[in-house]
């Protein structure tokens, strides 16, 4: 948390409110937080006087392009932006500060200390950790039944683990890998290259239906996650499997039960998503 409907809510709403301004000045409150260059002096000299042209988004980092740099940030458990005048309160765990020419802040917040941000000359990022190995983005064109298919073909990963896998898909996690195979009726247990064509498929489509679905609600505000005006996701009001242990499965009324597969909590039905499917009968001539 957060994945890639959280991410790109963040993304579209710091478009709004910060591209076209002027960098001033950097305030770095927590080394750790800057992962490159190692100096964080230096990560606020290359960024003084450089302008924020856009905000992108590559899985579930953000890249904010400036006029010849670009910031991969990545928000991990529960990092926050959030645009201030220069007036008011700083809050207790800001760590970064960006200060406007206007007399505006951007500030990041992290309670957990786990965020990072990575500065690179543009074009370069692609190259380097942490983007390098990322794989496909499943609301790009690019992401088709076949590509998808090519992603899995042969893996004998258990198909949760494998669509957590950035190296595969991108911006996937827990909440919207768990409605994704929910969707599609298939448990997160079955090993990816037993997956049937009609099976691929179906969750294939589900994944860019959950995924949009969830975009368009501004992601799933499950613990503390706020979009860069403060305003809440509203996704979470329509989850199926995740997080709803011991309730009824909305489809076919069984009970939603709770695993552990890969070290990750992984909630699923039992009827609607089988571990073994049934195979079909032979049609009988009469």
């Amino acid at each position: 948390m957060p994945e890639l409907p959280e991410v790109e809510t963040v993304r579209r709403t710091l478009n709004e409110l910060v591209a076209g301004k002027t960098i001033e000045r950097v305030s770095v409150h927590l080394r750790r937080i800057i992962q490159r260059p190692e100096d964080p002096e230096q990560f606020a000299a290359f960024l003084q006087g450089q302008t924020i042209r856009t905000v992108e988004r590559r899985g579930k980092f953000l890249r904010i392009l400036l006029d010849d740099r670009v910031i991969v940030s990545h928000l991990r458990m529960e990092g926050r932006y959030g645009v201030y005048d220069q007036d008011e309160p700083v809050e207790k765990h800001t760590h970064v500060v960006f200060h406007f020419s206007d007399g505006t802040e951007l500030r990041y917040k992290d309670v957990r200390q786990f965020g990072t941000m990575h500065l690179f000359m543009e074009g370069e990022e692609f190259k380097l950790p942490p983007l390098h190995k990322l794989g496909i983005e499943p609301l790009d064109t690019g992401f088709t039944k076949e590509a998808f298919r090519e992603k899995i073909a042969g893996r004998s990963t258990k198909i949760k683990p494998l669509l957590l896998n950035q190296e595969y898909i991108v911006g996937l996690g827990n909440i919207y890998v768990d409605e994704a195979l929910h969707a599609a009726g298939v448990h997160p247990e079955r090993e990816a290259d037993k997956l049937s064509r009609a099976e691929t498929d179906r969750l294939f489509e589900s994944i860019v239906l959950t995924l949009q679905e969830a975009v368009d609600a501004g992601g799933s505000s499950i613990k503390s996650y706020v979009n860069g005006q403060g305003e809440m996701g509203m996704f979470q009001q329509q989850l199926k499997a995740y997080g709803r242990k011991g309730k009824p499965c909305e489809h076919c009324g069984h009970l939603i039960e709770k695993t552990v597969l890969g070290g990750r909590g992984t909630h699923f039905c039992p009827q609607c998503q089988p571990l073994k499917p049934k195979k079909r009968l032979p049609k009988r001539s009469i």
